[in-house]
């Protein structure tokens, strides 16, 4: 739960909050009574809630469906490889030695997107939640007789943002009315494709000085951090570290695009996508099972192939120069937000679950 800094987190404070007007719901009780409600996430913050969750069943949230960054950051490299062999057969045990060796390059490494390890926690459970088709496939593959129910990541709307302290922020930018910002927010790792993102934006501002990017959220690692700290020093980028939710809501509010891609992908619903198009912004996603549920003229969708760099910096002109289509994606992305990610609706998916 807050004040930890993750998106599950805010998740979790969110359906506590619209939970309790329907039901009793204790938070982390010392004798807890009742269903319980796991919510398990790809980093060390869920070490404990994944080890209760195995020893006392109960229905699992499963917000990265790719849990092997987990295994590796919680276990030693015995336990690892004895880990890996589990999800995958004794046969893979020397893949489990090569990969536990080469963990520092698990952030971008595709094979360790390509094990989820997510066996024991799915056959575990009484039921398995998840945010999209792509991850429900994940489970399934790791235990087909799990009970998996498909929730759409509920949608928080933000609070009133002062218009004038927003204007004021775009101005200490220098991005005045007629500029065009984009947006990365979140943790940013490299699987969120920020050197592309940047190399994109580049090419826009040679012809376009009336374009930004923002890049706001902690490094996902100390490489990472090094790259931030260059890519700060290119002329249109602004950087600006974990903030606190009023902040991250005024950010939200000041960009007129957000980019939220993905490779390798986790599985994940992105909350952040979430936000930004439930606030009317247009979104650029990669393509996959993922975001497979935003219909078209919702959002732009890019392929993950050789020309995914070219296609990212033809979108970004065309949303830059076309401010009147922006602002169509972007109702069109409120209306669906609100459509099939509102509170009522998921809350209601969650109860059903909780009494079947």
């Amino acid at each position: 739960m807050p004040p930890a800094r993750s998106g599950v987190a805010d998740y979790s404070q969110w359906l506590v909050r619209e939970l309790r007007r329907e039901a009793n719901v204790e938070v982390n009780p010392a004798s807890p009574t009742g269903r319980p409600i796991y919510h398990i996430g790809n980093n060390h913050l869920h070490r404990d809630i994944y080890r209760l969750a195995i020893a006392r069943p109960g229905v699992v949230v499963i917000h990265d469906a790719v849990l092997h960054h987990f295994h590796l950051g919680m276990l030693d490299e015995q336990a690892y490889v004895e880990e890996f062999v589990y999800n995958y057969g004794e046969w893979s045990r020397g893949l489990g030695m090569e990969l536990w060796l080469n963990r520092r390059r698990s952030g971008a490494d595709a094979r360790y997107f390509q094990y989820p390890m997510l066996r024991r926690i799915a056959e575990s459970a009484e039921c398995v939640v998840v945010h999209n088709r792509g991850a429900a496939e994940l489970v399934l593959r790791h235990a087909p007789a799990a009970r998996i129910v498909e929730v759409p990541h509920l949608y928080e709307p933000c609070g009133w943002v002062d218009p004038v302290v927003v204007e004021r922020l775009r101005t200490s930018w220098g991005a005045t009315p007629s500029a065009c910002v984009f947006g990365v927010f979140g943790h940013l790792r490299e699987a969120k494709r920020i050197a592309v993102t940047v190399r994109a934006f580049e090419n826009v501002r040679r012809k376009n000085p009336k374009v930004f990017l923002l890049l706001a959220g902690a490094a996902g690692s100390l490489d990472m951090e090094r790259a931030l700290e260059h890519y700060s020093q290119v002329p249109g980028v602004i950087r600006i570290g974990h903030t606190p939710e009023a902040k991250f809501l005024t950010l939200c509010a000041a960009v007129d695009i957000g980019i939220n891609l993905r490779y390798p992908s986790a599985g994940e619903t992105s909350g952040i996508t979430i936000r930004l198009m439930g606030m009317g912004k247009p979104v650029i996603v990669s393509e996959g099972p993922e975001t497979s549920s935003f219909p078209v003229g919702a959002c732009l969708k890019m392929a993950l192939n050789a020309a995914e760099e070219a296609t990212l910096v033809e979108y970004m002109k065309f949303l830059a120069g076309n401010r009147p289509q922006r602002l169509d994606i972007g109702r069109a992305a409120a209306a669906h937000i609100a459509e099939h990610q509102g509170l009522k609706t998921v809350v209601q998916k969650y109860l059903d679950i909780l009494v079947s």
